[in-house]
């Protein structure tokens, strides 16, 4: 590594980010949560507290019988990238990593006292080095933000609430507080490509990576510019009908869907905050202590209001009219739900309910 923190690979150099606070890559929404709940006094003392009731034990325990555990003699090679990713973000423990046999492309980070990583045999075998390398970045970006513990407390409510569906009224109040955390989640999914993104430093592996979890391993019949444009479509295409049907598409899911990452990772690759931590300018961990409850809020108010503003959508389109103040609300709700008055007639296609996700 020379004096600009920058490590040899071979054909080229990346940059180490000696303690660098996750601050500097999590998403707006994201980052507003995490700041505020590390501010809440007793919070991790409360979430220790239930430590008992969380399935952790029982997971560490099933990992640790029916998995591969990563090391230096077991897949090695996972193993140097681990250590590697560690290295770049600078995180002094190593979390465990686990290879989990399943065909499904998949990977999580979850743990309350310490984080653990599981990958699939699916993802192992459908990446290449350096889409890998992007993937266990992802993680330990996860590790790094604290995401690990709220993963794993979705996870038990996400259990619980199927236990106790019998009970009246039983799973109201779960599936509330699970739905948020749902929404929370994906925005922590985008902070974490974003990690990804610092560790492998190679924006293309990244966005391939995420084409293949949606296609499979069929690089020679996909193009990464093409699978971008399906984002821009998926944003713009369709009338009100469409952007509901969207909404109800995304809510039982963990993760945002794979072209809707795959841009939001180079519209910030492309942001002048992506450059200034390229270039060695970004918070540090030690200053987290300081970080203004309501400065992050502001931050993350911002990006709605500029996401409503620049989205394509047609509900966020309606959205921004509305805060403009544009007139005549009736008449703009009745033609947007009415843009198929001149269509076919046929019914919106209703999309799935949710795919391989690396997480």
């Amino acid at each position: 590594m020379d004096e600009q923190g920058r490590e040899g690979l071979p054909g080229r150099t990346r940059r180490r980010f000696e303690g660098i606070s996750s601050r500097a890559y999590e998403h707006p929404a994201d980052r507003s949560a995490l700041v505020a709940l590390r501010r809440l006094t007793g919070f991790d003392t409360v979430l220790k507290a239930l430590s008992g009731l969380l399935p952790e034990r029982s997971l560490r325990l099933l990992f640790l019988s029916d998995s591969v555990r990563v090391g230096e003699t077991q897949f090695p090679r996972l193993h140097a990238m681990l250590v590697d990713a560690c290295h770049v973000l600078d995180l002094e423990r190593v979390p465990q990593m686990y290879v989990q046999q399943d065909p499904k492309p998949n990977a999580m980070c979850i743990g309350l006292d310490e984080p653990i990583i599981v990958v699939t045999t699916g993802l192992v075998e459908l990446l290449d080095e350096e889409e890998l390398r992007a993937v266990v970045g992802h993680e330990v970006g996860h590790a790094l933000s604290g995401h690990a513990v709220y993963r794993t407390v979705l996870l038990f409510l996400t259990n619980l609430a199927l236990k106790v569906a019998w009970i009246p009224l039983g799973t109201v109040a779960i599936t509330a507080i699970t739905t948020a955390l749902r929404e929370w989640f994906r925005k922590s999914e985008l902070s974490a490509d974003r990690a990804g993104l610092l560790v492998g430093q190679d924006l293309q592996a990244s966005l391939r990576g995420l084409m293949k979890i949606a296609g499979g391993n069929h690089l020679y019949e996909m193009d990464v510019d093409a699978f971008l444009a399906q984002a821009e479509e998926y944003e713009a295409g369709g009338d009100l009908r469409d952007s509901v049907l969207k909404i109800l598409n995304v809510l039982p899911r963990s993760h945002p869907f794979t072209t809707v990452r795959a841009a939001e990772l180079k519209k910030w690759a492309a942001t002048r905050d992506h450059q200034r931590i390229m270039a060695g300018h970004y918070p540090r961990r030690e200053e987290d202590k300081d970080a203004s409850v309501t400065d992050s809020f502001r931050q993350s108010a911002s990006h709605y209001a500029d996401t409503v503003r620049t989205s394509k959508d047609p509900l966020m389109k309606l959205v921004g009219d509305l805060a403009g103040g544009a007139g005549d609300v009736a008449g703009r709700l009745r033609g947007r739900f009415a843009g198929a008055a001149g269509g076919s007639g046929t019914e919106p296609r209703k999309g799935p309910e949710g795919g391989p996700e690396a997480g």
